[in-house]
């Protein structure tokens, strides 16, 4: 689809009728990541890859947030989407568009968020890095390699966790990663927390304790900077693969 602002992006649209919900990845996802968020959710259900992901476009950077969330509201806008779910680097861009257009969606979901107002600095900078260098590559057992650490302890060299493995390499391999988002690492979600204060949508926080790419404490903070939210915290971390069912559940009810 092509945007206002002159960004193509990949988009997919499953279901039918309204409400539409809109599903945003997290840093190197896509699509297929999140379609099993939305899998017992009511209505259409529009699964996007930002820029610099899958197919979508890589225009030249610097990038930061407000352009993701400009990805964002393109996507919800062009699809009548209502409603919304963001996934770590996707609830970043979540927050964002809500700060400047607080009333834009009716239910919003934020799974897995990451700190809204600091930047992730050469934690981010460096898993970019590394992921583009061994996708450049084409080394398949490097790209598993950088992408395991994504994962639990726990579900690593399970069925699960080899899946996911397998998912994400092929994605990665065949459509690549824009080396501009290494630039996020030095970018602020939100630079003015006190404008979530104005969000008037009902809001799901879901965070897991234990996961060092999405500290507890950012989903708690979050919940607690928008004035209707409710959160829940899994007492593990990788809740996509150790909760699943709940997880979905818990989304679904709450969206429908």
């Amino acid at each position: 689809m092509q945007t206002p602002h002159g960004v193509r992006l990949e988009r997919l649209i499953g279901g039918a009728g309204d409400p539409g919900t809109v599903f945003a990845h997290g840093l190197a996802g896509s699509i297929a990541a999140t379609r099993p968020l939305g899998s017992a959710v009511l209505g259409r259900r529009i699964f996007f890859q930002f820029r610099g992901h899958g197919r979508s476009e890589a225009p030249p950077g610097p990038w930061d947030y407000a352009d993701l969330a400009r990805d964002l509201r393109a996507v919800a806008d062009l699809s009548d989407a209502t409603r919304a779910v963001g996934v770590s680097l996707g609830a970043a861009a979540l927050s964002r568009l809500l700060t400047e257009s607080p009333g834009r969606f009716t239910r919003v979901v934020f799974f897995l968020p990451i700190p809204v107002d600091e930047a992730r600095g050469d934690a981010l900078r460096d898993r970019v890095e590394a992921l583009h260098a061994t996708v450049e590559d084409g080394d398949l057992a490097a790209i598993a390699e950088v992408v395991s650490a994504e994962l639990p302890p726990s579900v690593r060299n399970t069925p699960a966790g080899w899946g996911y493995l397998r998912q994400r390499v092929e994605q990665l391999s065949r459509d690549g990663l824009g080396a501009e988002l290494a630039g996020l690492a030095d970018a602020v979600p939100v630079p003015d927390t006190a404008a979530l204060a104005s969000v008037t949508a009902e809001a799901l926080v879901i965070g897991a304790r234990g996961d060092e790419l999405h500290p507890v404490e950012a989903a708690e903070r979050l919940a607690g900077l928008l004035p209707r939210a409710t959160l829940h915290v899994y007492d593990r971390p990788g809740p996509v693969f150790t909760h699943r069912a709940d997880l979905r559940e818990r989304i679904s009810g709450f969206l429908n």
